[in-house]
């Protein structure tokens, strides 16, 4: 006897995959807004019954059996079926069974005319709440057409009943319909199958999905450019870059011919999976099959290009677009932009844009966003700014990322006054953060104007934004490089009354502000508090500790930290031992210096520039100019080039061992190199040949300074003063004393002292007189020694009476005479193996 369903009744759902909540299902007439395959007529949009012929209902109720049997002998005529169905439907009594309906799809479904009404029966009944699982209603098809003679291989009612489930919502009992059709050896149609992986794909079910496509491939369904398309977009929506290559390929492999979309599809898996080289040779072949690669085909390409260094290649595909009637587009025009600036030729992106303008593309907020961060970046925030004001004329809003590069170009100018102006508008634009805050916050604080900082801290709770742990950090660095530790440590305080938590950076800025007041103990004190805090100390606190105790003299202890340091899972780098290094040499200690550079070298660890240039200064300043030169050696053979900082101290080593042949030899290897002496450099040098009484050369030094608008400072005017008072050349002396006061270089007491000196040694006594002046006018007390030089030119002279004048003023200026003093008032002149500075 045949087990009966009625319609009423649901039978347990035997889903294999998990089903899905009712508010993530979406009617399928959202899913299919653009059609999935072709117009077919057998698939209508919208399916209507097509039998509305009248129908004659019988008087009496007919059973189950003879339902069965009746429409069985209409099988050559489903429309006559379908009437004799409806008719028994309205009977009273009737109870509506699987059966009945399945050998009624299988009717209606053998005939084209009929395919709709089949459709329409199957769709009612899937929405249904009474229909059985899918699993079970396959199953009933399946017998249904063995027991009456229908062909299993025209699968047609079962890949109605597919499609019913998906526009129904019901995906699960789709796949499970699907999967029931395979164990019978019912062959899904493709286009049904299509439909199907698409809306899984769309409700993120693409494990499943992909599970779907491998049975389907077991089975010899291998899908068309559709089903491919739905795959590999899949793999990119799940970041699965190289297995839609994989499909891809496995596809053509099986004999299909992609199409034009499928191309598109995996060149962009190519780029977003960084695997260039094959982008471009999709590319290439999509061009040679004859297919118009699309805009976004070509942007996609471009861009990876871009990310990935390729420049060359991004313009020459660019070309290549253009060429093939694509033109520019904005997209593109921001990659090569971007990729003009990551070069860092700055101007091409900027020509780039005036192009791309004249060739009637609009640009949008993300090409003004590069541009304006690389121009600030390169310090050329007047165009940055004239981007700003372009991008406003244009009705485009700046974001706040825009604002900041902005305000980062005029931080490095250091135009205050623009980036306050800046942060009023951003503030009434409501595009200001705390990292807008934060960026002038810094600023602030790194000018030591903390005051001002403070109250721009006020300002931005007063706006409703609230401090970030760097905010905090910002203020704290304030505080230290005033020295005010006490402050620092409040606002270490109100970090944590503010419910955050403070971090590494926060207690190593702190360590590092005690360390530089000198102050070993309580930075110490920080780093116990923060580890006692759970707070992990980083490589820049370890190497904050090592250089801290290098400043305040303690090198010899650094040994010991660093052992239980590196316990503690620190790696010394080449920064730890170049504070090290420069600790000793600092302290002399030239011997210590080298130990600890063998000891650098031993660990494994490559000395880079600056330790190089630390033991250059070291051995230079230890009269060791051989080892020095080794050094210097040494850095060649590595491929190191020497910095500014090293060719100073070569060069001052040998100025001050007279050795003026080999320091002009670095002096000219330093500008061969391309690089520019300093002030420093200039002052070694010119110090060097007057000490050696050529103040030719030293002035020709001075002239190129001026010429180079290189500043001189007090130090070169000092020597080159000094060196022409030597020489008797007073007048060039005094020429070059007025030219430093017409450049706003106040003299101090080492200047007065060499004038005063040089002028009473070549009997300017009324000018020396009028220097001395000139000291008190600029409340700086003259000292014993210079008195001293003004007592004895007047005693040479025979001004007793102004000789004993001096000393009598040296005595109201609170000065203690010396030796020297009464020798000279005593005798009349300076002691021989007395020899006056600047002489």
């Amino acid at each position: 006897m045949r087990t009966k369903f009625r319609f009423r009744f649901r039978f347990p759902n035997r889903n294999i995959l998990s089903s899905i909540p009712p508010k993530n299902l979406r009617p399928f007439s959202q899913l299919s807004s653009t059609p999935l395959v072709p117009p077919d007529p057998h698939f209508p949009e919208k399916i209507a019954s097509t039998s509305n012929f009248p129908e004659k209902i019988p008087a009496e109720p007919t059973s189950q059996n003879q339902v069965l049997d009746t429409l069985s002998r209409h099988r050559a005529d489903p429309r006559l079926a379908l009437r004799f169905f409806k008719g028994v439907e309205r009977q009273r009594g009737f109870v509506k069974t699987a059966d009945v309906l399945c050998l009624l799809l299988q009717i209606l479904a053998s005939k084209p005319e009929t395919h709709g009404d089949a459709k329409y029966l199957l769709n009612n009944y899937v929405f249904g709440d009474s229909a059985p699982a899918a699993k079970v209603l396959v199953e009933l098809l399946v017998e249904c057409a063995g027991r009456y003679g229908f062909e299993l291989s025209d699968s047609r009612v079962f890949n109605y009943l597919l499609n019913s489930y998906v526009r129904a919502n019901k995906i699960t009992d789709g796949v499970e319909c699907f999967r029931a059709m395979l164990e019978h050896s019912v062959l899904p149609w493709v286009p049904i199958v299509n439909i199907l992986l698409t809306a899984m794909v769309r409700r993120n079910m693409v494990e499943d999905a992909r599970q779907v496509f491998d049975e389907m491939v077991e089975r010899g369904i291998c899908g068309d450019c559709y089903t491919l398309h739905v795959l590999m977009r899949a793999c990119l929506k799940g970041g699965r870059f190289d297995e839609a290559e994989r499909y891809f390929r496995e596809a053509v492999g099986r004999g299909l011919k992609p199409d034009a979309a499928a191309y598109s599809i995996v060149i962009q898996a190519a780029c977003k999976g960084s695997d260039l080289n094959l982008a471009c040779r999709l590319l290439r072949e999509m061009r040679e099959l004859g297919w118009a690669p699309s805009e976004g085909t070509y942007v996609a390409v471009v861009g990876a290009c871009v990310r990935q260094g390729s420049f060359v290649e991004a313009l020459r595909i660019k070309d290549e677009m253009v060429s093939s009637g694509v033109p520019l587009n904005v997209a593109v025009a921001v990659s090569l932009i971007r990729g003009h600036c990551m070069r860092g030729d700055v101007n091409s992106a900027l020509r780039l844009f005036d192009e791309v303008v004249e060739a009637g593309v609009t640009p949008n907020v993300a090409v003004f966003s590069v541009l304006i961060d690389w121009c600030s970046k390169i310090g050329n925030v007047e165009k940055a700014n004239e981007l700003y004001s372009r991008m406003k004329v244009m009705g485009l809003q700046p974001t706040g990322f825009i604002v900041n590069f902005l305000l980062k170009g005029f931080r490095k100018q250091n135009l205050l006054e623009n980036a306050y102006r800046l942060l009023d508008e951003a503030v009434e634009g409501g595009i200001a953060s705390v990292v807008t805050y934060n960026i002038l916050l810094l600023w602030l604080c790194e000018l030591g104007k903390v005051n001002e900082a403070c109250y721009l801290w006020d300002k931005m709770i007063g706006k409703g934004i609230m401090p970030s742990l760097v905010s905090y950090n910002h203020i704290i660095l304030g505080h230290c490089k005033r020295g005010c530790m006490d402050d620092a440590h409040n606002v270490m305080s109100g970090i944590i009354k503010s419910g955050l938590n403070p971090n590494a950076i926060t207690y190593t800025l702190l360590i590092d502000g005690f360390f530089k007041k000198g102050d070993s103990e309580h930075a110490f004190n920080v780093f116990d508090q923060m580890v006692a805090a759970d707070v992990v100390p980083t490589d820049y606190t370890f190497n904050t500790i090592i250089n801290g105790l290098c400043k305040v003299g303690r090198v010899s202890e650094t040994k010991d930290k660093l052992n239980i340091f590196i316990k503690q899972g620190f790696v010394p780098t080449s920064m730890t031992y170049n504070s090290i290094i420069d600790g000793f040499v600092k302290e002399g200690a030239i011997d210590s210096a080298e130990s600890a550079y063998r000891e650098m070298c031993e660990s494994g660890i490559s000395p880079n520039v600056v330790t190089y240039t630390s033991l250059i200064n070291g051995f230079c300043k230890s009269n060791k100019i051989d080892l020095a030169l080794k050094m210097h050696e040494d850095m060649k053979n590595k491929g190191l080039e020497l910095d500014i900082t090293a060719y100073s101290a070569l060069i001052d080593g040998f100025c001050k061992m007279q050795d003026m042949e080999n320091a002009c030899k670095f002096f000219s290897e330093l500008l061969e190199v391309g690089l520019t002496p300093n002030t420093i450099v200039y002052n070694s040098m010119i110090s060097g040949f007057r000490n050696l009484n050529n103040m030719e050369a030293a002035l020709n030094l001075h002239k190129e300074m001026i010429n180079n608008k290189m500043p001189c400072d007090l130090q070169i005017y000092t020597s080159l003063i000094g060196g022409l008072l030597r020489e008797g050349k007073l007048s060039s002396a005094l020429d070059l004393y007025s030219e430093m006061l017409s450049r706003g270089i106040v003299p101090d007491i080492f200047m007065y002292t060499v004038l005063i000196n040089g002028l009473c040694n070549h009997g300017q006594l009324e000018n020396a007189g009028k220097i001395l002046k000139e000291m008190s006018r600029n409340n700086i007390t003259p000292t014993v020694l210079l008195y001293n030089t003004l007592i004895a030119g007047h005693f040479k002279e025979g001004n007793l009476q102004e000789a004993f004048r001096l000393h009598d003023e040296m005595l109201d200026k609170g000065l203690v005479p010396d030796d020297t003093t009464y020798d000279i008032l005593v005798n009349g002149k300076l002691k021989r193996s007395y020899t006056p500075v600047g002489a």
